[in-house]
């Protein structure tokens, strides 16, 4: 396949600052997942926040809805946080909405998370990496594909990427296209590469936190680590 006819591979990176989104765009990063508080594993960002980072970037905004850390189990108040918190971002002109709730047993709660993706509509639906708490990922693939939900994000299971490669080459191979699965955890310009050809994905997540912390103000290496990343990329 000439360079000319492959399909590019799409970039997320994980922000939570306005200063790290203006510098993932310069990178050339192909989308953004917004959120606060990252080295929680991400928050609902402040209304104020996204405002600035779609005043400031053109990339698509995908925002994070997770009302606190910890399981994804939720209360009736925390679900009613959530809906309040998609409601106000459909009001942002960002374009997707990450997402996702469990049951007590760790599957997936179909029918809340249908609920918040519908009530998404017609902002995409990501749902996050609670799908890494299940006890059977190929089981919650299916209940995902029920909620509506159009993208997962999940490293397989494991803690990071490169321990989960099997598992998301199966569930790329399972979903068949029905839902996007998109690699995150763990992924860095040293292995972007190797994760893209040895699952087949066509999205990948980072936030780069391996390279530099999520709380490091040093945008210049962040910058850079995105560059790096994207231009083994383009020579995978």
């Amino acid at each position: 396949m000439t360079p000319s006819t492959q399909t590019k591979i799409l970039l997320e990176i994980a922000v939570a600052s306005l200063e790290r989104a203006i510098a993932a765009q310069r990178a050339g990063a192909h989308r953004l997942e917004l959120c606060s508080k990252l080295e929680l594993g991400g928050l609902t960002p402040a209304i104020n926040l996204v405002r600035q980072v779609r005043q400031a970037v053109q990339l698509p905004i995908h925002v994070m809805v997770r009302p606190r850390a910890g399981n994804f189990v939720y209360t009736a108040d925390e679900f009613a946080q959530m809906k309040s918190d998609i409601t106000a971002l459909r009001q942002e002109n960002i374009q997707g909405i990450v997402t996702g709730i469990l049951l007590p047993d760790s599957s997936i709660d179909i029918a809340h998370t249908r609920e918040l993706v519908s009530l998404s509509s017609p902002l995409e639906g990501t749902f996050h990496r609670a799908f890494d708490e299940v006890p059977d990922p190929f089981r919650a693939l299916e209940g995902v594909i029920e909620t509506g939900a159009t993208r997962i994000l999940t490293s397989g299971g494991v803690p990071s990427t490169p321990e989960g490669v099997a598992t998301l080459r199966k569930l790329i191979q399972q979903a068949g296209g029905r839902v996007t699965m998109l690699p995150g955890g763990g992924i860095h310009a040293g292995n972007i590469a190797a994760l893209v050809r040895a699952t087949g994905a066509r999205e990948i997540h980072t936030g780069l936190s391996t390279v530099i912390p999520y709380t490091s103000p040093d945008t210049q290496a962040f910058e850079a680590a995105i560059r790096a990343s994207l231009a083994n990329l383009r020579h995978s």
